[in-house]
């Protein structure tokens, strides 16, 4: 696998006065994001919700790997949902995630799994800090 440390992080999001953001991630690829409930395409929460499906599924993979259960791992799909909270502040009161295995792992070694790749997640491992605000002049 290759060394993630190596690889730039990062996301900027660039804003004029009318439309929605495109971001721009470190290594320079672009996303424009959508609000309209009809549009195709991804909003915040979406990314949100996206990156820890990603990184939940890549982490599931890794963690049969290091439990010696490859063999019996064939693939995966990671549903992740969130439920807006009611009351201020805006945020999601609950994430749901869904991990649906192909294969013939039974039921306690897909628990397994999955418990291992929710502690590889930097994901899901970051979503209980709060980020740091700084305020710059462009």
């Amino acid at each position: 696998m290759a060394d993630l440390r190596s690889r730039p992080i990062g996301a900027t999001a660039i804003l004029g006065r009318r439309g929605y953001p495109v971001i721009r991630s470190a290594t320079g690829g672009e996303l424009e994001i959508v609000t309209r409930p009809t549009q195709a395409g991804f909003n915040p929460l979406d990314l949100l919700l996206a990156s820890l499906a990603a990184c939940m599924s890549m982490s599931t993979r890794i963690a049969a790997r290091e439990l010696g259960l490859t063999d019996e791992f064939e693939g995966l799909q990671v549903g992740v949902t969130g439920e807006k909270a009611s009351d201020e502040p805006s945020r999601f009161a609950s994430i749901t995630v869904t991990l649906a295995f192909e294969g013939t792992l039974d039921p306690h070694d897909q628990s397994r799994i999955a418990h291992r790749a929710e502690e590889i997640c930097t994901v899901s491992n970051s979503l209980s800090i709060r980020p740091i605000l700084l305020i710059s002049s462009a």
